[in-house]
């Protein structure tokens, strides 16, 4: 039988950039029970809530992906927001999925958590050998305590919930805001409004020395679905690429598939934030079968031919 054809899913966050490639990669694997909770009509901080929600669709396996999330400046500019909201909906979402003896549950945690310092590639080991890079920390700290979470509601009841954690996320309906969005979006952004506007620079933060690890979009929903199927051990899971590219040749390629052929400036006096980044993979391909198929070159064409034919 089909896994999914008899599991009743809540897909948190299912509206939102991730959330939405993975209710798509639902109904592919034939899933014809998805509920999809909206803010509006569910706060996720609210125990009640988030009661009611399982009361009224009694499902079988949740998806938790749901996030107050930002770029760095959204990370400095509201610490205390970005660690209430995370924990919070983390923490009373786990409860209920306990109390309501829901038979999985999986929770995308983040890159974030690492230490700023770690090892290079990151293994899943070195996530609790230091503290995670300031600008970001109050997001990666409350990210990881639903990773304790996690493991102790296995310990103590026995709930079957996994802890994935998906490397920086890129693609098609992406947040292009200048508030929240991440370095890709907000790039593609730059680069296409200096083309069409003739200006002769594009301005970016730091130095350009920092470098990440960029997962497309649709190949995290895969990574997602697959250790929801095969996964069930306590242990977190490094979800990503194993590609470690720079922040100066992401902003270059960037400029060039935008087709932006002016001047790129530094500036300084701005924080770079974690100094490298890149996953140890090998563990997501041995336990549940993932490797990520788009590469980086094709992942950032197609996010910039959907932003330019989707913006406003």
């Amino acid at each position: 039988m089909n896994f999914w054809s008899h599991q009743r899913v809540i897909v948190t966050g299912g509206a939102g950039f991730l959330g939405s490639f993975v209710v798509e990669g639902l109904i592919k694997r034939g899933c014809t029970q998805i509920v999809v909770p909206r803010s509006r009509d569910c706060d996720l901080r609210e125990r009640v809530a988030i009661a009611k929600l399982f009361a009224d669709t009694r499902p079988t396996l949740v998806i938790h992906l749901a996030a107050t999330v930002g770029g760095i400046g959204a990370n400095r500019a509201h610490p205390g927001r970005f660690f209430y909201d995370n924990a919070i909906m983390g923490i009373e979402l786990i409860e209920q999925a306990r109390q309501f003896q829901v038979a999985k549950l999986v929770v995308a945690g983040t890159v974030c958590s690492y230490p700023k310092l770690a090892p290079i590639p990151c293994k899943e080991e070195d996530l609790w050998n230091g503290y995670p890079e300031q600008s970001n920390a109050p997001y990666a700290l409350a990210k990881q305590a639903l990773l304790v979470q996690c493991q102790a509601y296995r310990r103590e009841y026995g709930l079957n919930s996994i802890f994935l954690l998906p490397v920086n996320l890129y693609g098609p309906r992406d947040h292009f805001d200048t508030e929240s969005a991440h370095v890709v979006p907000a790039l593609i952004r730059r680069c296409v409004a200096a083309r069409e506007t003739g200006a002769s620079a594009v301005e970016c933060w730091g130095t350009g020395r920092a470098t990440r690890e960029f997962l497309y979009v649709g190949d995290c929903a895969e990574a997602i679905l697959l250790a929801a199927e095969r996964y069930n051990a306590p242990d977190p899971v490094n979800i990503g690429t194993g590609i470690e590219t720079s922040i100066k040749e992401l902003t270059e390629r960037i400029a060039r598939l935008s087709r932006f052929t002016g001047e790129i400036r530094w500036d300084t006096t701005k924080p770079d934030g974690q100094p490298r980044c890149c996953f140890d993979v090998s563990k997501a391909e041995k336990e549940f079968g993932f490797r990520a198929g788009t590469p980086l070159e094709t992942g950032l064409r197609d996010t910039i031919a959907w932003y330019e034919q989707h913006r406003g």
